[in-house]
């Protein structure tokens, strides 16, 4: 599950490079699940000099959510 959102997240840092129809459905799709997780850190890390950091501490924290869930799921078992 968090690989899917990982690819996601990559997924829409790529569709931001390349012009596109935002109303797309894949698009769409893919901002509607994504966004969430990526506009607080938007509000938190401005773009500096156009480029947006935002995933890449998106993608970290995801990773280290990931870290926490299956370090507790292996304890358990």
């Amino acid at each position: 599950m968090f690989t899917v959102y990982i690819y996601l997240i990559i997924a829409q840092v790529l569709m931001s490079w390349i012009p596109h129809d935002a109303s797309h459905p894949v698009f769409r799709f893919i901002s509607d699940i994504t966004e969430p997780v990526l506009a607080p850190f938007r509000r938190i890390i401005p773009a500096v000099g156009g480029i947006d950091f935002s995933p890449l501490i998106a993608l970290m924290a995801v990773e280290f959510v990931r870290f926490i869930v299956l370090s507790l799921i292996l304890r358990v078992f």
